[in-house]
């Protein structure tokens, strides 16, 4: 295992697998980040244009050309038994909070198997990455991990949906949206912020205590 660790403060790009990134969110990703391949990530990675820093999974979805061509440019590589109590997202994070980072942004994810869909959006909400400052692109749409303040951007009538996930969110208040909420508790399981709208282009969404997943549909469609 590499035991290098990152700058204090550096921003991670974990792109893991799932259908393809879309392209149009390329020049949106930082040109700055320490870059982790999860698996098939790599090759969507290679098609963004970015250099895998590091590989991580059990590498049965991955073509060992792709792999191979990672490592020859430098990339680290970690290998886990395919037979494993762990997705290689959750690898992939745990990699990243072990060097050091505060900051990942997780590209991909989405489509094919629902189940993985489901466990990948619980795994952002995970108490034991809340040191992190998490968001996260499936497809065309943005999730943003909500533990304290975070702030959304996007244009008039965007939809937004806050989902409560790991248990009650208390204290959940709203600027920004046209449903507001202030001072409100979110239940798992609950629909109550789901399908609210920006007012303009920007919105910010408060937690007390709790996590809530700020979810933004429609964030890289016209």
């Amino acid at each position: 295992m590499d035991e290098r660790r990152s700058p204090a403060g550096v921003v991670a790009l974990v792109f893991t697998g799932g259908d393809p990134p879309v392209p149009t969110l390329a020049e949106l990703l930082p040109r700055e980040a320490l870059v982790i391949g999860a698996d098939s990530g790599i090759a969507h990675a290679h098609a963004f244009g970015r250099r895998v820093d590091l590989a991580v999974g059990d590498f049965d979805s991955v073509s060992p050309a792709v792999l191979a061509d990672a490592e020859r440019a430098g990339a680290c590589i970690e290998r886990y038994p395919r037979d494993k109590d762990a997705t290689d997202l959750e690898l992939a994070l745990d990699a990243a909070l072990a060097r050091g980072v505060t900051r990942v942004t997780v590209v991909g994810g989405h489509g094919g198997r629902v189940d993985h869909f489901a466990a990948n959006l619980l795994l952002l909400g995970a108490s034991r990455f809340a040191e992190l400052d998490l968001d996260a692109w499936f497809a065309a749409a943005h999730v943003t991990v909500v533990r304290r303040t975070a702030h959304l951007e996007g244009s008039p009538g965007d939809l937004v949906s806050l989902l409560a996930v790991g248990g009650r969110a208390e204290g959940v208040t709203t600027a920004g949206l046209r449903f507001p909420l202030q001072d409100a508790p979110l239940l798992p399981g609950s629909t109550l912020g789901v399908s609210n709208e920006l007012d303009g282009t920007t919105a910010e969404i408060s937690v007390r205590s709790g996590v809530v997943l700020a979810v933004q549909p429609h964030s890289l469609e016209p």
